[in-house]
């Protein structure tokens, strides 16, 4: 018996809801939202679920959990140069302010831009994230300490010829040259045009960007990659979309009033012997107001099988080891969808220990998004009164409705299954006029075929 071909997209659809959490901000400290279906809605950014999922995925498998355990993962960063220094210190023996100044030049000049030289917190960064392999500053670095003495050598060259660019602008803006640079009279009057920075060696550089390039990480192969800086270092579509969490009623929050105390004021005042002293210690050590928000969020994302293994073959892979890969990347992607969530306030909102109320999977011959489910906030006023009920169940019939509906008119829609962590759920999940058209399954692992 042949196993049935599988659709090229996995449809992922989640109900989740939350109580006095803020997940993500705006400049201003303030709860994100948008305005749908005529009313103003929460909004946690694709941005934000996004990271959680990638770094979700990428710390369960450097821990030796999951499908993609041990496997090749990347990291997002500006921190190439410092990266690279630490590993020319730690495994080349090389003196630490050396192995930075050399690893910033070599990256520089392989055509990425750092920051402000003056400015001691960005000199050694990148002014873009770079999205690249874990491991690209260990393997730089081991480039580096193979070549060392050459690489020395045009570290030097380098060095000096944007110390005489540097001086040669400073004299064109009427500046007082550096004095360890060349004076503009002994540089003649096309200095500044002429001086030009040795380009890096074809074979370092080509070492920096097989570095950087995608190669195995499979999270880059998942969510894809943007760097315009190195024309010649490859770009990744990626096979993740995901769209914007959005609540299925009205946005509501509030602004929480808080006082924190001050341990010491407390503990003098509790041991004052006068009631003088213990005035001076009155009051709380800070106030403030913190914004929270609560509702069932809709979020939804889909998962292009061909687009991955795509770009697993283009980083190198064999076809047999692409197609493993790409099936324990999707495993790992549905159960960070399911399982991720943005840290911000973790700790004072214990937000990242909410479970989806229902998780609908599904496969098709195209992306499909519900969010039109929702279009109409729902009402939450009693049943009897007109109105839906509590948000929650409220949404979870929708939702599957809404696919009942897409499924009679939309023949590529197979496979669909539905998980909850609700109680109530599961009983509606039960009732006969739902008819439901999709396996209830209680396993996140069982959410794909």
């Amino acid at each position: 018996m042949t196993e049935a071909r599988r659709s090229q997209f996995l449809s992922l659809h989640l109900l989740e809801t939350l109580v006095a959490v803020l997940p993500v901000r705006d400049e201003n400290g303030q709860p994100k939202s948008l305005v749908y279906g005529g009313a103003e809605r929460h909004m946690i950014t694709s941005q934000a679920r996004r990271r959680a999922e990638r770094v979700h995925a990428r710390n369960r498998a450097n821990a030796g959990l999951g499908a993609l355990a041990h496997r090749s993962m990347g990291i997002r960063t500006r921190e190439w140069a410092l990266l690279t220094g630490q590993a020319l210190e730690s495994e080349h023996g090389w003196v630490k302010d050396e192995a930075l100044v050399t690893a910033r030049a070599i990256i520089e000049a392989s055509g990425l831009k750092f920051g402000d030289p003056k400015k001691k917190t960005v000199a050694n960064l990148t002014k873009v994230l770079i999205f690249a392999p874990e491991d690209a500053g260990v393997r730089i670095a081991a480039h580096i300490a193979e070549h060392a003495d050459d690489l020395r050598e045009w570290r030097e060259t380098y060095l000096q010829a944007q110390a005489q660019a540097e001086a040669a602008k400073k004299s064109r803006r009427g500046a007082k040259p550096k004095e360890d640079a060349l004076p503009p009279e002994e540089q003649g009057p096309t200095a500044a045009a002429a001086t030009t920075l040795p380009p890096l060696p074809k074979a370092t550089r080509d070492a920096v960007l097989l570095a950087i390039a995608p190669r195995d990480a499979v999270d880059i192969a998942l969510y894809g990659r943007f760097l315009a800086e190195i024309a010649d270092s490859p770009n990744v579509d990626g096979a993740v979309q995901s769209s914007h969490a959005f609540t299925v009623q009205e946005a509501e929050q509030i602004d929480d009033f808080y006082a924190a105390a001050d341990d010491a004021k407390l503990d003098r005042k509790r041991n004052a012997l006068n009631f003088l002293d213990a005035a001076d210690d009155a009051g709380a050590g800070m106030t403030g107001y913190q914004s929270l928000i609560s509702g069932t969020f809709y979020r939804h994302a889909v998962l292009d099988r061909t687009q991955l293994r795509t770009n697993l073959r283009a980083a190198g892979m064999p076809e047999s080891e692409a197609e493993e890969a790409a099936a324990d990347a999707e495993k790992e992607f549905v159960n960070a969808f399911v399982e991720a969530f943005p840290e911000a306030k973790k700790n004072s909102t214990a937000s990242m220990g909410s479970l989806p109320a229902l998780i609908l999977a599904f496969e098709g011959e195209r992306p499909y998004n519900y969010a039109a489910a929702f279009q109409l906030p729902v009402d939450e006023a009693p049943v009897n009164a007109g109105g839906e009920g509590p948000a929650g169940p409220a949404a979870v019939r929708r939702l599957l409705r809404h696919h009942a509906f897409v499924s009679k008119r939309r023949e590529d829609l197979r496979t669909a299954r539905v998980l909850t962590y609700d109680p109530q759920v599961d009983e509606i999940l039960r009732e006969p006029q739902l008819s439901l058209s999709a396996d209830v399954v209680e396993k996140i692992e069982d959410l794909t075929p």
